[in-house]
């Protein structure tokens, strides 16, 4: 029997696990390959086609190293997505198939390239948020797409000076280029360091990272009669099997494992945030470590200071990391969610976050012009986002009666709208789970593996565990826990959390997949799609989310549409792309109608 308390040994690795390992290893070392036989490399020729790659003398060589090592790389992460065999096992995993990728040359884009000519524009004492690298007189301008020779920096005064110091550390376009592979390693590597913490404090619960039984609608503790009746939390009776017994959340380590292996071991992550040096790896890196923060010291001043500061420094580097800032208000509080609540906590963290902003935009001396640079990141025309690909339909089927709409540009005007409405959706959202959990931080309610109970009676009792997750044996037998929270949609399985503390830790939970869903909104919405950018949200979901097919499928379909030297597919299957993606997304409109349509006849 194990003690309470006691850790729990890492299960064996399986052979399938020890086959995943060594598939994703093959597929990243052939990846590697195609890199030195047709990568991103500086002399490549520009306005390739799969076409054209084919036709050179290492084209079918390169091809086919991508398509295999790609094919291997994400079957091995897909094959894992519940959680790899321990923490360790997944950070040991991730960096061997990071390895053959960190030696390859810029893979699946030519970003680095305009980084490293941002870098030197700023050095040498140009505005890189006036002038593009073709005015600027960048050396390198050959290896930078045509698309961006013009176009000013469109990132934060953090990377502008990051880019800045490669150049200087680097001194040629090969030492640059490597310097800021290095920086994007560090932002990788800060982010590992912070998801254990991070799915500990806030993390799913391992009951339903392990498919126990949330799924079914019963708490793990009750299924197949163990022994909530006996009085006793079902991981500890001895000889019943962790995956058919053990209560959410006491099976060491399942959501660290999990985070670790999705967030770190993706296709994405090592082909674009490794090998394409792509500077999201430092943005999540900051944006994690401030979530951290938030998380582990709600509540103090100088904690919420530093969350901001550090929050603010992502924003610096990409804009995007600030719709995760109004949900790490909502984690930063410790107490009862009032309104009174929301603006002292908030006020420190805001604080903290325009500290940054205005230190950073003085120290490099370029003040606020990087906010018009901005503007320039939607220039290039792709169905890979859902408002561009609406837009271009519009405008093909206007070409059909002789019009041109020019529907795009509206389209994605009218998708910033909306998802300047998702956002507050959400967040108002989050903010009404927390208010619905305010009964859960009253000392007088105790919650454990078996149940809450306390003075405050059996309603609040009810409540508290209708929306951690915990049914104890009593109120599930008189029905109590039907109502209330769980009766007004407020409770979910996403936020169960049947361990001792539950009550913080739900509520952490509550506020990081808000801002999980946040960062998949902008995504979605955005005027631009690139493939790098489905790892914004992929670490706060690999944390916060029970299921994960919905987002690991499209985060691996997302992997084979950059082929390595950078040319994007999606640019040579437009049409038939765009209408794709309008058929998807009506279908899955029409679902999400469907859905909501039912669960209102339920209530």
């Amino acid at each position: 029997m194990t003690a309470p308390g006691a850790s729990v040994p890492p299960p064996p690795v399986s052979l399938a696990a020890s086959g995943a390992r060594y598939a994703g290893l093959v597929g990243a070392v052939l990846l590697a390959v195609a890199g030195y036989l047709g990568g991103a490399l500086p002399d490549a020729p520009l306005g390739a086609t799969p076409t054209s790659i084919w036709r050179t003398p290492d084209g079918p060589a390169t091809l086919t190293c991508w398509l295999i090592g790609t094919v291997l790389l994400v079957g091995a992460w897909w094959s894992l997505r519940e959680g790899a065999p321990s923490t360790r096992w997944a950070y040991v995993t991730a960096g061997l198939w990071a390895l053959p990728l960190l030696v390859a040359p810029p893979l699946g884009s030519r970003d680095v390239y305009s980084y490293a000519c941002q870098g030197w524009t700023y050095a040498h004492g140009v505005d890189p948020y006036t002038v593009g690298a073709a005015a600027a007189g960048c050396p390198w301008l050959d290896t930078v797409a045509p698309i961006w020779r013009d176009t000013p920096a469109p990132y934060g005064p953090v990377f502008v000076l990051l880019a800045a110091l490669a150049v200087g550390l680097g001194g040629g376009l090969t030492g640059t280029i490597v310097a800021l592979r290095v920086i994007a390693v560090a932002g990788l590597l800060l982010a590992a360091l912070c998801l254990p913490a991070l799915a500990r404090a806030a993390g799913v619960p391992a009951g339903l990272v392990a498919g126990v039984p949330a799924r079914r609608g019963v708490p793990a503790g009750l299924v197949a009669g163990v022994p909530a009746r006996r009085g006793v939390s079902a991981g500890l009776v001895a000889g019943v099997p962790a995956r058919r017994a053990v209560p959410a959340g006491l099976v060491a380590g399942v959501p660290a494992r999990r985070a670790v292996w999705l967030a770190l071991a993706g296709p994405l992550v090592g082909v674009h945030l490794v090998a394409g040096a792509h500077n999201d790896a430092v943005m999540l890196g900051l944006l994690l470590c401030g979530l951290l923060v938030v998380v582990r010291r709600p509540g103090r001043p100088v904690a919420l200071l530093l969350a901001g500061a550090l929050l603010g420094l992502a924003v610096t580097v990409k804009a995007s990391a600030v719709v995760v800032v109004p949900f790490a208000v909502l984690a930063g509080m410790p107490d009862q969610y009032t309104v009174r609540a929301l603006l002292r906590h908030g006020t420190w963290l805001t604080g903290g976050l325009l500290a940054a902003l205005l230190v950073t935009s003085a120290v490099s001396g370029l003040g606020f012009g990087w906010v018009g640079g901005l503007t320039h990141s939607g220039d290039s025309e792709q169905w890979t986002s859902p408002p561009t690909a609406v837009g271009l339909v519009v405008d093909y089927a206007g070409a059909l009666v002789g019009r041109d709409p020019q529907a795009v540009p509206v389209v994605r005007a009218v998708a910033l709208l909306l998802l300047v409405g998702v956002l507050l959706m959400l967040w108002w959202r989050a903010w009404h789970v927390l208010r619905g959990l305010n009964e859960a931080a009253a000392p007088e309610v105790r919650c454990s593996g078996v149940g809450c109970s306390g003075v405050a009676g059996p309603e609040v009792a009810a409540r508290v565990e209708a929306s951690s997750g915990v049914v104890s044996p009593g109120v599930a037998s008189s029905g109590v826990a039907s109502s209330g929270v769980a009766s007004s949609g407020v409770a979910s399985s996403e936020f169960a959390c049947p361990e001792v503390g539950c009550p913080r830790v739900a509520r952490s939970r509550v506020a990081l997949h808000g801002a999980a869903l946040a960062l998949v909104a902008t995504v979605v919405l955005s005027p631009v799609f690139h493939p790098w950018y489905a790892t914004w949200p992929l670490a706060l979901l690999a944390l916060t989310a029970a299921r994960t097919t919905w987002f690991v499928l499209p985060t691996a379909a997302a992997a084979f549409l950059a082929l390595p030297d950078g040319t994007n597919l999606a640019r040579v299957t437009k049409a038939p792309g765009a209408l794709a993606m309008t058929a998807l997304l009506l279908t899955v409109l029409v679902r999400a109608l469907r859905t909501a349509r039912r669960r209102r006849r339920q209530r």
